[in-house]
């Protein structure tokens, strides 16, 4: 919505919204503007289930789950193929899976949930929580000690170890312990660089332990899965029933084979959950729910700045010039990996959190896009399947062919109130309203015999201001505004200071020749 320009009386223009500002409330959270968003959303998924079957007969999948998440709820949810091939027991929504790395994510909620309880800090020696671990070593003599954020963030200096920690799962807390204290070897000093490890967070499974004073497998189960509803979700596959539980496979030589399970054990904290569809869409619904930031209560088991805090990246992973994107052209792309989740924001400034994960006999991948609102969940029992690509082909229909939008921030009343009086100072240069709207840096940058003449430029080149728009946030101190005439139109972009009250400390005018912004 627009408003009309009222006139000028006695030199200065007259905004018939001036001072209604100071009677609202304050600022109103980020919100989705598009009231057919849902209803092109519920028109791709057809096409979202013809992605998923192409993926797993291309990739011998005997089976898969799938979901997609919007606004705290699974509105879409599809099973396909067989839970076990022999005997053939299909696929259903309630099917459990191991969700392998994903797990990580939940093992790094539970760090922070004990960090904001002052039981820990990350900041804390690695050593302190795990006495194991003084016996094992470190690369170099000016190695740090590695911490629990060195271990959280994979910047610890262990080697990448898919292979051999995925066979750990079962090794009993003994066994580890005693693994520990015989020493490690490193690929990195602590803090150098990121390397994906396994044997990382199956020590924040002791961490969790030591700190909580419980098993991390009860704390976790206590304290995160529960409060959230997840009650379908565990540790130890004896304890599924045959028929619920969906049995791992691999392809080779033309058939599938059956993985043997492991059962729950130390290594369980970087890979060992059983999960459903379901269960998940809680999970992801949770993180989800951290998004926008606002005022008001914050329930849950983890609070809502603490979750925003795990969707930040910690570390770099990879700057990419020309990143694969399914069905378009390639697109450059930031990756990087905060607590349990990797970050990553394309060149259209699209940001999406994901974690993969892989066993023998399953393959799985979750997406969510914190300012999209929106999630995607795949799990199958295939060894190492790759959902991720099914699970980014999805996303990228949802972004182009449901014209998906993030949310847009709405103005604070302050920044409504020296967007408008700026509206009228650019045409007045009442020394009152400069006085009230301008952070006295304004005409130290710039003199203010200078800044008339541009604005009197701008204003001669688009013609009679008829039509004023709204503030067009960025955030709740800077954004842009049109000042729309008869040939053109002048962009006007500003940016209030922190001290208050806070004042108008940069404007920048840009002139346009079309009358639409």
């Amino acid at each position: 919505m627009r408003w009309r320009v009222a006139g000028v009386c006695g030199g200065c223009w007259v905004i018939t919204l001036l001072g209604l500002w100071a009677s609202e409330p304050g600022h109103a959270p980020a919100a989705f503007e598009d009231p057919d968003r849902r209803a092109r959303i519920e028109a791709v998924l057809p096409k979202l289930d013809a992605v998923y079957e192409r993926h797993a007969l291309t990739h011998h999948l005997p089976g898969y789950a799938y979901g997609v998440v919007v606004d705290g709820r699974l509105i879409h949810s599809r099973a396909w193929g067989l839970a076990r091939i022999e005997p053939a027991i299909p696929v259903t929504t309630d099917t459990r899976f191991r969700i392998a790395s994903m797990t990580k994510s939940v093992t790094a909620l539970a760090i922070l949930k004990l960090r904001d309880a002052g039981k820990l800090t990350l900041e804390d020696p690695l050593e302190r929580h795990v006495r194991a671990f003084r016996k094992a070593g470190l690369p170099t003599d000016d190695s740090p000690k590695i911490t629990v954020r060195h271990v959280l963030t994979m910047t610890a200096g262990f080697p990448q170890d898919d292979p051999w920690g995925d066979r750990l799962l079962d090794q009993s807390p003994r066994e580890f312990q005693a693994m520990i204290a015989g020493g490690l070897e490193f690929s990195n000093p602590p803090g150098v660089t990121w390397e994906y490890s396994n044997l990382g967070y199956a020590l924040l499974g002791e961490v969790i332990s030591h700190a909580s004073g419980r098993p991390y497998q009860e704390y976790i189960t206590r304290e995160i899965l529960r409060p959230l509803g997840m009650t379908d979700t565990g540790w130890e596959h004896a304890t599924v029933p045959g028929d619920r539980l969906a049995q791992g496979y691999r392809w080779e030589h033309g058939r599938w084979q059956a993985e043997p399970l492991l059962h729950d054990g130390a290594f369980g904290a970087m890979g060992g959950l059983i999960t459903t569809l379901g269960d998940l869409a809680k999970y992801q619904a949770f993180h989800l729910e951290a998004w926008p930031p606002r005022d008001g209560a914050d329930s849950g088991p983890v609070s809502r700045a603490t979750r925003r805090e795990m969707h930040r990246p910690a570390e770099v992973l990879s700057v990419l010039t020309n990143a694969p994107v399914a069905g378009s052209a390639a697109l450059p792309r930031v990756a990087g990996y905060s607590y349990g989740l990797s970050w990553n924001q394309d060149a259209r400034g699209v940001i999406w959190l994901r974690h993969g994960g892989g066993l023998p006999g399953y393959g799985c991948e979750h997406r969510f896009l914190p300012d999209h609102g929106v999630g995607l969940i795949a799990l199958a029992n295939r060894t190492y399947a790759p959902m991720t690509a099914a699970n980014a082909e999805a996303m990228e229909i949802l972004l182009t062919e449901a014209r998906l939008r993030a949310r847009l921030p709405i103005a604070p009343p302050m920044l409504r109130r020296r967007a408008e009086q700026l509206a009228a100072l650019l045409q007045s240069w009442d020394p009152d309203l400069a006085a009230d709207a301008l952070s006295s840096n304004v005409f130290l940058d710039r003199s203010e015999s200078d800044w008339k003449a541009a604005a009197a430029e701008a204003m001669a080149a688009c013609g009679a201001i008829r039509t004023v728009t709204p503030i067009r946030p960025q955030n709740l101190l800077r954004g842009r505004f049109d000042l729309i005439g008869d040939r053109g139109r002048v962009e006007v972009f500003m940016t209030l200071m922190p001290e208050r009250p806070p004042r108008i400390q940069q404007i920048q005018l840009k002139v346009l020749p079309t009358a639409t912004p």
